[in-house]
């Protein structure tokens, strides 16, 4: 209850304020255009991710009180290949067992399923007040950051296909916001000038599943090869037996009428 009440009284400071700002701009372009019937979003529930997508069911799942349905998000009562699309805003970094997450959400999805993930970025200022001893144990800076690349890999063995993503946030992480103002110049130019250091990152993926043709024998094909490579001696013999007619066919002509 103590960690949940830290959350939110961080995501109502300037500062969280600040990145919500960015994950709405982001997750209101990406999950606008995906189709479907059923989207869940699973952690931060009171921040509604999925306002502009059109699906017609929408709900959240996690441990909060503001969510839809209470369960454990690495054991998610769902039916396998019913979801159209997950979004993660924040939950890898900050469970135990990340790993078990992406394998329930690969569960869940259907064929052609989107996945939205958002985190924040270890190689970057935000990343580096992880490192802090004054900042270690206060959310967010007490999470288990992980990296972009990482992420694609494990999103990779499960057969996502990357889709889309971008980092953001890459102004200093100030609590006050006339620091952040007076270094507002690196926002403008990080995708351009430092791309991989924005404290943030969204990736968005696609779940594909590789089918099965069935491939059947050319029985027929394989009978006119076997035909056509016959032995030799087979072939002389069949000529053999044919040459004879022939012959008498000759005579038959040569002779005189």
């Amino acid at each position: 209850m103590m960690i949940m009440q830290n959350t939110q009284q961080w995501f109502e400071s300037s500062l969280g304020q600040y990145l919500i700002d960015h994950e709405y701009r982001y997750f209101d372009q990406a999950v606008a255009n995906i189709f479907g019937y059923n989207a869940v979003q699973i952690g931060l529930p009171q921040f509604n991710f999925l306002r502009l997508n059109r699906m017609p069911l929408h709900f959240s799942i996690g441990l909060e009180h503001q969510v839809s349905l209470r369960a454990l998000v690495d054991f998610l009562p769902i039916q396998n290949n019913s979801m159209d699309l997950a979004i993660l805003p924040h939950v890898l970094e900050f469970n135990t067992n990340p790993h078990q997450i992406l394998r329930e959400v690969h569960r869940i999805l259907i064929p052609e399923g989107h996945i939205v993930i958002s985190g924040f970025n270890p190689f970057s200022l935000w990343g580096s007040c992880h490192y802090l001893q004054s900042s270690r144990h206060e959310f967010p800076w007490n999470g288990r950051f992980i990296s972009l690349s990482r992420l694609k890999d494990w999103l990779k063995l499960l057969d996502f296909e990357m889709a889309g993503g971008r980092l953001c946030c890459y102004v200093p992480p100030f609590k006050q916001e006339k620091w952040r103002q007076r270094f507002k110049f690196m926002e403008a130019a990080g995708d351009r000038w430092w791309p991989i250091s924005g404290g943030v990152f969204f990736l968005h993926a696609i779940k594909r599943t590789h089918g099965m043709r069935i491939i059947k024998p050319g029985w027929k094909h394989c009978l006119d090869t076997k035909e056509r490579m016959a032995p030799a001696t087979q072939k002389l013999n069949r000529t053999s037996t044919m040459r004879p007619g022939i012959e008498n066919l000759r005579r038959i002509d040569d002779e005189p009428s």
